[in-house]
């Protein structure tokens, strides 16, 4: 059965996941040729690992690819919620205007009024001169 098995002098780098987990040059074919005395039991074990490993490194990239998917939809959500908040900051700035306007006009009124009222009062004043006038007249 160690026969039919095809040599396993590449199984030790698929277990490197990254820079720091790379078999050293020195030691490669050490593994290499303890993988080839191994025995079934051992290689089975072996691959088992490294298909626990492997799946382990799927499942870690997968979440991280659902993680940057969510911040990609958070930040279109942003610059959506970005142009909403534009849109009507718009919108209040033509009602700030239209009150900013309004307040003037009310301004404008306000002051009329007040001259109104002072020409009421002078007019009041003279008519209680003119009875007093009228009385004096009439006695």
């Amino acid at each position: 059965m160690l026969a039919s098995l095809p040599p396993l002098r590449f199984l030790p780098l698929c277990v490197s996941f990254g820079p720091g987990d790379s078999p050293s040059p020195g030691r490669r074919p050490q593994t290499v040729a303890t993988m080839a005395s191994a025995t079934p039991d051992s290689q089975a074990r072996f691959g088992q690992s490294v298909k626990g490993l492997l799946t382990e490194k799927v499942n870690t990239c997968g979440t991280d690819v659902i993680a940057l998917t969510k911040q990609v939809l958070k930040g279109s959500r942003s610059s959506e919620l970005l142009g909403q908040a534009a849109r009507n900051m718009v919108l209040q700035e033509d009602a700030i205007l239209h009150s900013e306007d309004s307040l003037r006009k009310m301004a404008i009124i306000t002051t009329h009024l007040q001259y109104q009222q002072e020409a009421i009062q002078k007019n009041v004043e003279q008519s209680s001169d003119l009875q007093d006038q009228l009385r004096h007249l009439l006695k």
